[in-house]
């Protein structure tokens, strides 16, 4: 049977709003989604019943809230296919990255390099341009081809013994793009590289299996999947993670602390130094447990219907170009408006209470291959409609005629 979206977005009590007697449509999932009932309920009912810091108490609440943020762990583990020993919690998808980069990467010798993307979220640039400044390596961008797919041409052609790490996006967050990421796996690996997954928006949008892809590191954050900010999940192979050493010190992360000598937990723990996010882990858990009510295929289905009616909707319009055209891309619409900056435009959606993203979305090399300034981007999200998506295009209709 069809997605019933109307009782999933019973479920979130902010999409009931309205802004001067009219409903808000809001497509900026991409940057961060709203959050259901269950999510805001599983934090209040923690912080109002059973809260404690966890690993470190012995009385009743200590466990219980223990017993509950390792098993938003299990839940995670299984969302994605992992083992519970293999999910490290982070404080975001950017900090996961860095950890890799800090740890692992540190191993780099000088003329070693890394391949990332011309599409890739600064997230998955940056942590890469600083280790390879640090280390001597040499970074390269794997290029794409117009239609916003990755030039996997270019990508053999690149590939060497040379390459230790491709860090690559599962699924764009500007071009919806989504990655061959099994195949880059394989190649990758095939020549000794490690692979680190940036799979912030993938993980929303795709069932994913970290094992099937054969992942080395697999990336994302908790509130793009429903869930609170401030929470990152970094999957990484067990062997990886007990090869690693720590990137951060303090407490929890240690095995033991003498004046002369210190040794480290086991991982995940090693990697969690510090209290961790408690509450946040338990509302990503509420999130992934409601999302599993769904069956992942009629939401990957709805998404996309829904994406190609804005697509049909908004590529009537002469002055609207598309940016990300790849088969079988996510439901992202990316799009310019004539000579129009991409700011102007989304203030006049506003004025629709159309919430949209605009700007360089965090990824400015792209921007430069696209050979524009800015975007504006509609990301779609399960919980958006028919009726939104035709808002969308009456209101990017009217601010097309006040550019004309």
């Amino acid at each position: 049977m069809p997605f019933d979206v109307e009782k999933a977005r019973a479920d979130f009590p902010i999409l009931s709003r309205e802004i001067n007697n009219k409903p808000l449509v809001y497509l900026d999932s991409g940057a961060s989604a709203q959050k259901p009932e269950a999510v805001i309920e599983a934090m209040s009912h923690a912080m109002r019943h059973s809260y404690a810091n966890v690993h470190r108490g012995l009385y009743r609440m200590a466990n219980e809230v223990t017993d509950a943020y390792e098993a938003g762990r299990e839940t995670v583990a299984s969302f994605i296919g992992g083992e519970t020993n293999e999910i490290v919690f982070t404080k975001s998808a950017t900090e996961a990255v860095n950890l890799v980069a800090n740890s692992w990467g540190d191993r780099l010798q000088a003329g070693d390099e890394i391949l990332t993307t011309e599409m890739e979220h600064h997230a998955n640039i940056v942590p890469w341009y600083m280790l390879a400044k640090r280390r001597g390596a040499v970074l390269r961008y794997v290029p794409m081809l117009d239609d916003g797919s990755l030039d996997m041409v270019a990508f053999d052609a690149m590939l060497s013994p040379k390459v230790k790490i491709v860090a690559v996006t599962h699924m764009s967050n500007v071009l919806g793009t989504i990655n061959p990421v099994t195949e880059i796996a394989t190649k990758a690996h095939a020549v000794g590289a490690k692979v680190v997954i940036d799979g912030a928006q993938g993980v929303v949008h795709l069932k994913v299996d970290v094992k099937a892809i054969d992942a080395d590191f697999y990336v994302f954050s908790a509130h793009k999947l429903y869930g609170p900010t401030g929470l990152g999940v970094l999957y990484a192979k067990s062997e990886l993670l007990h090869d690693m050493p720590p990137w951060q010190g303090g407490g929890e992360m240690i095995g033991r602390v003498t004046k002369e000598e210190i040794t480290w937990n086991e991982p995940p723990h090693r990697f969690e130094a510090g209290t961790p996010a408690i509450l946040e882990v338990i509302g990503l858990k509420a999130a992934i447990d409601w999302l599993n009510q769904f069956d992942r295929a009629e939401v990957e289905a709805h998404e996309h219907a829904l994406y190609q009616r804005a697509y049909d909707r908004l590529t009537q319009i002469n002055s609207l170009r598309v940016h990300g055209t790849a088969p079988g891309k996510g439901s992202i619409l990316t799009f310019s408006l004539g000579q129009a900056h991409a700011h102007d435009v989304a203030q006049i959606l506003d004025r629709y209470n159309v919430a949209v993203r605009a700007g360089t979305h965090c990824a400015e090399p792209l921007m430069t291959r696209l050979g524009v300034t800015s975007t504006v981007r509609a990301s779609i999200a399960l919980y958006n409609t028919q009726a939104e998506i035709d808002t969308l295009a009456e209101a990017v209709e009217k601010a097309q005629s006040f550019f004309a």
